[in-house]
Formats: C-alpha cells, sequence, structure tokens
C-alpha cells in the first residue's frame, strides 16, 4: 500500500494540507545515466547506534525525486555488487549503484529508471494496474513484482520489458483494495514467503493471510504482525530466514515502524495453518528518521549480512524518501 491503513488517507491528507502532488516525469524504458549534475541521494548525518543494538546503523541516504522523476518506492533488492534496485507504487522502476565510503553510503551512481510493463511490453499506467508493493528476484534473475488493488503477481526476465503473469496465493483476491501483497520474498530453499498486508483470517482475530510455497504449490499459513502494525515488505535471510519489515500509523503519532526476523527453523518446520511470528530487531523511531518505511533488503557482503531499508514518501512535499543501511550485528 502507498499509504498508511484507511484506504484514502493520502488523497485526505493531502487535500487538507493544501499539498500538491509532485509532479511525475516520463520515464523511458532503458533510459541513460541521470545527469552528473542531478545527484540522486545526499547522505544523512545520523547518530550512533545504541550499545547492544541487534541492527548496527552504517547510515542513510535521503533520495531525490527529481533526479528519478517519480517517488512512492515501495519495495526494494540490494544485490551482492551492490545493485540496488526498487519499485515505486506508482509502476515505475529505479537501479542503481550504492556507493560506499568506509563501509558507509555516501551516494547512488549509475542511476537508471524506467516504467513496467504489461504482457506486451506496453507502460502500466498509475492508478489502478501500477500499484507495484512488492519486489523478489529467483535464482535465475527474474524480477517477481506484486501489485495491489489489481492483485497479481508479475515476472519479469528484465524489468525494462514484458511481465507475465505467475498464480498468485488462493484467497490473495479477498484482500479489498489496499490490503495485498506488500511481502514477498524468495527464501534460500526456493520457497515463496507472502503476507498480505491487510487480509485477515477468518474467525482468527489478529492474525492475516499468509502463504508459503509458490506457483502450483502454495500452502497457506497465518501471520501476526505487532499491535497497531501491518506488514510492507519482506526479504530473506542467507541463514534460511526472513526480515518482515511492519509499519504503523496513527493521526496524532504518525508513522512507526519495526523490523522483526522470522527463524529458520519457524519456516522450515510450518505447516497448513501454521502461525508465523516474529521476533524484534529494531524499532524505527527517534533519533532514527520515521517515515513510511515500506521496503527492506538483505544481502550477504565480505561476511556480514546487510540490511537496507527503504520510505515511500508517497509524493508528499512533507515526507522524504530515506534509505537506511544496517549490519545484522547478532549474525
Amino acid at each position: 500500500m502507498s499509504h498508511p491503513p484507511g484506504g484514502d488517507w493520502r488523497r485526505r491528507s493531502l487535500v487538507a494540507a493544501g499539498l500538491a502532488s509532485l509532479t511525475t516525469a516520463a520515464c523511458v524504458l532503458g533510459g541513460p545515466a541521470a545527469p552528473a549534475q542531478a545527484p540522486a541521494a545526499r547522505p544523512l548525518t545520523l547518530p550512533p547506534s545504541p550499545p547492544g543494538s541487534r541492527l548496527e546503523l552504517l547510515g542513510g541516504l535521503v533520495i531525490d525525486d527529481k533526479a528519478l522523476g517519480f517517488g512512492g518506492l515501495s519495495a526494494l533488492h540490494l544485490a551482492e555488487d551492490l545493485q540496488l534496485t526498487a519499485v515505486s507504487d506508482h509502476g515505475h522502476w529505479m537501479t542503481a549503484r550504492l556507493d560506499l565510503r568506509e563501509g558507509r553510503p555516501v551516494g547512488l551512481s549509475g542511476l537508471r529508471t524506467g516504467t513496467l510493463g504489461d504482457g506486451a511490453g506496453r507502460p502500466l499506467g498509475r492508478g489502478f494496474a501500477g500499484d507495484a508493493e512488492a519486489l523478489a528476484r529467483l535464482p535465475d534473475g527474474t524480477w517477481l513484482v506484486a501489485f495491489e488493488r489489481w492483485h497479481r503477481i508479475r515476472a519479469y526476465q528484465r524489468l525494462d520489458g514484458a511481465g507475465r503473469y505467475v498464480e498468485a496465493p488462493p484467497g490473495l483476491e479477498w484482500s479489498g483494495g489496499n490490503g495485498g501483497l506488500e511481502s514477498l520474498a524468495v527464501l534460500p530453499d526456493g520457497r515463496w514467503l507472502a503476507i498480505a498486508e491487510a487480509n485477515a483470517v477468518p474467525d482468527r482475530p489478529g492474525l492475516l493471510r499468509a502463504w508459503l510455497g509458490g506457483p502450483g504449490r502454495w500452502m497457506p499459513v497465518a501471520y501476526r504482525p505487532g499491535a497497531d502494525f501491518s506488514p510492507a515488505d519482506a526479504a530473506p535471510l542467507p541463514d534460511g530466514g526472513a526480515l518482515v519489515l511492519e509499519r504503523s500509523f496513527s493521526l496524532f503519532a504518525g508513522f512507526g515502524g519495526r523490523l522483526v526476523r522470522l527463524s529458520p527453523e519457524a519456516l522450515r518446520t510450518a505447516g497448513p495453518g501454521t502461525v508465523l511470528e516474529g521476533e524484534e530487531l529494531l524499532r524505527i523511531a527517534s533519533p532514527l528518521p520515521v517515515d513510511n518505511f515500506e521496503g527492506v533488503s538483505a544481502v550477504r557482503i565480505g561476511g556480514r549480512t546487510l540490511v537496507a531499508l527503504v520510505s515511500d514518501n508517497n509524493e508528499n512535499l512533507l515526507q522524504k524518501t530515506y534509505l537506511l543501511l544496517f549490519v545484522l550485528a547478532d549474525d
């Protein structure tokens, strides 16, 4: 979901605040790198991690919508070569190299952007057809993109090409307009983990529909988020576990978030109806920058597991697109 729970929250809040959406620039599929005079991101000054943190903060960036031509980043993938890829809930994709200096993020380089395509490669429109919310990658390099509103999963050999349908989990169609797949991960054992944002398990309060398996072998399980939280993204961990990013929103408290870990054992032994519940590793609160965090990715580099988070700024002038980078301290 491109905005916090509550359906048309973003539209109502923008109208109430008298704000205008940022203009989305036209993106050429496979277009050239962004001009050097328009840096895609700038470093953030952040406090050190408190002693004993489960995640050690390495640093962060503010990503510039003007350089991208759009905002609303809603899912993230970080590769071993530090190539960062994200999709927007307005039907766009971006990729760039995450530049590090002494292990800390200092910028993005080689930015490329484009528009996600339909089955014939034609650009998806904003809104109903292009609300991309989750991103995962198969071992052969195929990209999986999950969409809300029109609930479906498309597989792309290249993000600037055509996207074919793959079998979605049974029952996903009951998710309502903005309650579909925000969380999709391909686990190291080849199974897919999918979690609906607001598709409740009947007669089981506090549980959301979730699935393990993949096309032709979906197995229904359940997911228990934290109180007042909703799952926003998921990422596999090299040890066979997974991370789930959860976020919250209220008119009084604003945005909140937390990152939880599902253990390899819990995922390995899950059967039909198993309730998955994560162990909290991080609470996204001050002094960290707090916004609408919707994307998470984890990758093993140089003997360490790096964890990246990205926020969806809703193309709202009062919000920012943050990229935070951590190392899993208890790895």
